[in-house]
């Protein structure tokens, strides 16, 4: 309940907004979480009870709670077992730990967001998305089972087949229904060499094509691309992966087959799968070390159906500036909703998906270029809204309890129903807004 612990958790990896906890739990055990629940919920107190580091899952106060409690997950880290096919792990640990743990032994996560350094708890709540998920699903597609503390204060084990329910609904919910406190982790075998292939596009209808029929024929692991600045406007950069083992390696010509980039663009290399997948932490180091890494980030996560993608990706760029990201990435990718099967993730109702990210950095990290940004969010987010798309809702969208309706819709009222059955007296992780 001191001053620092406090300040400390009015803060998220949006830096936007601050929210002051009345206390922060620090738990020893899943217990601890369990008789806090029980507390906050006896005395009519809120809990933010899904906060791992703060990172990149949240980024609008989603994670913060005006004078309630806040649970730090980070405290329970601990790797309990590793079998063939899965891992059980607590909440807090984060997909780098368990990373090192797991590719010793030739195996991996199915999917992995491009930064891994978030816990696991925090992306379950959320979705985690990242470049295998075209062939996989999103990191909520490939949990087996979890541990759950609900808002009744009850420890609850589910999966597909115990306690349904409550697994569909707090895969993806927000930390709307319980708190996750252990989860077990679908591991596939990975070879242990990753050969990245980059290119660019001058063509956007070409370059969207390409991904979507590499997506389709499976050729590669990892499919991602971006948005980079180039001579006034905007170029086009495929990145995709092949995974394999020593003395089998790729065959580049037939992988690149057919593909439309510029040729003088291209750009290979190898290296280790781990490191592949830890690629970012260099350059965050050095964002930390410039200070930037400290900046606001109003970031726009968006799914787009396929059949607008184009259109609205260059009207939102033609409208979009290098200043107005601040040197963050415009990410731009697709995957197969057929991979998706988790009830709350919301995403359009189109056989192709396109994750269209504006992660921006805002320079200069004053009130006025911030709420600017979260702005010009919102009518980039109207425009989505009106062709189909929706958002990942971990960005810096104000949303109305209207666009919550909106958002959920046609399950507004499952997931309404979900919370009545889980957290009756609505005491967990309000910072969404959403009730």
């Amino acid at each position: 309940m001191d001053t620092e612990s406090r300040a400390a958790a009015t803060e998220d990896f949006g830096h936007i907004r601050h929210r002051m906890p009345w206390a922060v739990l620090i738990p020893g055990s899943v217990q601890d979480i369990v008789a806090m629940v029980r507390f906050a919920r006896h005395q009519g107190l809120k809990i933010a009870g899904a906060r791992g580091l703060g990172e990149s899952h949240s980024t609008f106060g989603q994670s913060q709670v005006e004078a309630g409690i806040v649970i730090d997950m980070s405290a329970l880290s601990s790797i309990h077992e590793i079998g063939e096919d899965s891992a059980w792990v607590d909440a807090g640990v984060r997909w780098h730990e368990l990373l090192q743990a797991t590719t010793p032994r030739g195996r991996s996560p199915p999917v992995l967001t491009d930064y891994i350094e978030l816990s696991i708890g925090g992306t379950l709540s959320a979705g985690g998305i990242g470049g295998q998920a075209f062939r996989w699903g999103l990191q909520v597609d490939n949990v087996m089972e979890m541990d759950v503390v609900t808002g009744q204060g009850e420890l609850v084990r589910c999966s597909r087949t115990h306690e349904r329910p409550l697994f569909d609904a707090v895969r993806s919910g927000l930390g709307q229904f319980g708190i996750i406190v252990r989860a077990r982790v679908r591991l596939v075998e990975v070879p242990p060499r990753a050969r990245t292939y980059t290119a660019r596009y001058n063509d956007l209808h070409r370059f969207m094509e390409d991904q979507r029929r590499l997506i389709e024929d499976g050729r590669f692991d990892y499919v991602e691309g971006s948005a980079v600045a180039s001579n006034g406007g905007w170029a086009y950069q495929l990145e995709v992966v092949k995974y394999f083992a020593p003395g089998a390696e790729p065959h580049d010509a037939r992988l690149l087959t057919g593909l439309g980039f510029e040729p003088a663009t291209l750009q290979v290399s190898d290296g280790s799968y781990f490191d592949f997948a830890n690629r970012l932490a260099p350059l965050i180091e050095f964002l930390k070390q410039l200070g930037v890494w400290g900046f606001p980030h109003p970031w726009l996560d968006m799914f787009v159906p396929a059949r607008a993608a184009e259109s609205f990706v260059q009207e939102v760029l033609s409208q979009t500036t290098e200043a107005d990201m601040g040197q963050g990435p415009i990410l731009l990718y697709p995957f197969r909703a057929s991979e998706l099967t988790t009830p709350f993730l919301r995403t359009p109702d189109d056989r192709h998906i396109f994750l269209f990210s504006m992660l921006r950095t805002a320079i200069p990290p004053t009130p006025e270029n911030v709420a600017a940004l979260v702005q010009k969010n919102r009518a980039i987010f109207d425009r989505l809204t009106a062709c189909g798309g929706k958002i990942y809702p971990v960005d810096a969208v104000p949303f109305t309890a209207a666009d919550w309706r909106r958002h959920f819709h046609p399950d507004w009222e499952r997931f309404e129903h979900a919370k009545r059955r889980h957290d009756p007296d609505h005491i967990l992780t309000p910072g969404q807004g959403i009730f």
